[in-house]
């Protein structure tokens, strides 16, 4: 029985050519506002009137929203006590001040002991009014000396977009101190000048510099893209899934037409390097043996001979061409032609 011969593997062949070859990596992220607060209240206790809503524009010193305090009635009734003790003592300052002047201007006693009750009647009056004042900072948040109500009027810190009112009316506040954040009553955001803020691998972070050129690509707007320049590196890595990643941030240049909702996910083209015009040569026909690259090129019809050659830049598609082969040498693609490539190469 004769036995069938076996078919001989034949193979494709290419050739070096000129291109452009840019050198990136990728970096993701989101885009947010540079400048982002948040307004929390001076005084404890309940919003009585809202005036923003989100994606309202406001400017610095409008009107936010307005608390109504809530005293403490242990406080309340000591500020009340205080008061009415005042008042004692201010009546009986004044009863011996005016039973004393008399007696001043008769010279029955001296200026200096006369002094005594002025001082006595004046210091009453200043403590009476210092308890009203506190009595009324308790139950109002102001006085009627300061001539404005600023601690219960809350107002915008930045001129910019309302993104975020996470209180409704009727909701208790807390006044920022040394045991607590306070309520955030509004998120306010400058939305004119937003920036990228994102993370790349440690094998890539050697290679980048200020002021490098970013294009970003924003997933919920397509068909566009924003550049961007980059205006920080991280000097410290985190961890992330068992990488080292080291966080970015580029300032992104909007056109007076452009608007970026904040919390966008992006992806950051950045530009390593850039090469015009080059030899190039596909990066799937390369050979690698420790350190050196090769190529296997034709020396006569599917005959091929390794041969070492220098790379330089890559795009991941395409690599850049030192030396070792010209445009000339045709160069094994070592994916073997299928049989209908090859039926097809005989009918043609």
């Amino acid at each position: 029985m004769k036995k069938d011969q076996e078919k001989p593997v034949m193979f494709k062949t290419e050739q070096a050519f000129v291109t452009d070859i840019v050198e990136k990596t990728v970096a993701t992220g989101s885009v947010i506002p540079r400048k982002e607060i948040e307004i929390k209240p001076q005084v404890s206790g309940l919003i009585s009137k809202l005036y923003v809503e989100a994606g309202d524009e406001v400017k610095k010193g409008d009107l936010i929203a307005t608390v109504q305090i809530v005293p403490d009635m242990v406080s309340l009734n000591n500020a009340e006590n205080r008061v009415r003790r005042a008042k004692i003592t201010l009546k009986n300052a004044k009863q011996d001040y005016e039973r004393n002047e008399p007696l001043y201007k008769e010279g029955v006693i001296a200026a200096a002991r006369f002094q005594e009750f002025q001082l006595a009647y004046d210091n009453a009056e200043e403590e009476l009014s210092a308890a009203q004042d506190n009595l009324e900072l308790i139950r109002k948040g102001s006085t009627k000396r300061s001539g404005r109500t600023a601690n219960t009027n809350v107002r915008a810190t930045l001129s910019g977009m309302v993104l975020d009112v996470p209180i409704e009316e009727g909701n208790s506040v807390i006044e920022a101190n040394t045991f607590n954040d306070g309520t955030t009553i509004a998120i306010v955001a400058n939305m004119d000048e937003m920036i990228f803020e994102g993370t790349v691998d440690e094998s890539e972070v050697g290679k980048l510099k200020n002021n490098m050129d970013l294009e970003l690509t924003i997933a919920a707007i397509e068909g566009e893209t924003f550049n961007a320049k980059l205006e920080h590196i991280s000097p410290k890595g985190v961890e992330d899934n068992g990488a080292i990643q080291f966080k970015i941030r580029a300032a992104i240049n909007l056109k007076a037409d452009q608007f970026i909702r904040a919390g966008y996910s992006a992806n950051a083209d950045i530009v390593l390097d850039r090469k015009d015009s080059v030899l190039a040569l596909s990066e799937a026909l390369l050979l690698f043996e420790g350190d050196s690259t090769f190529v296997e090129v034709e020396t006569s019809p599917q005959e091929f001979e390794k041969v070492a050659i220098k790379t330089g830049i890559s795009d991941g598609i395409n690599v850049e061409l030192l030396s070792g082969i010209d445009e000339q040498s045709k160069v094994k693609n070592p994916n073997p032609i299928r049989e209908d490539e090859k039926k097809e190469k005989t009918t043609n």
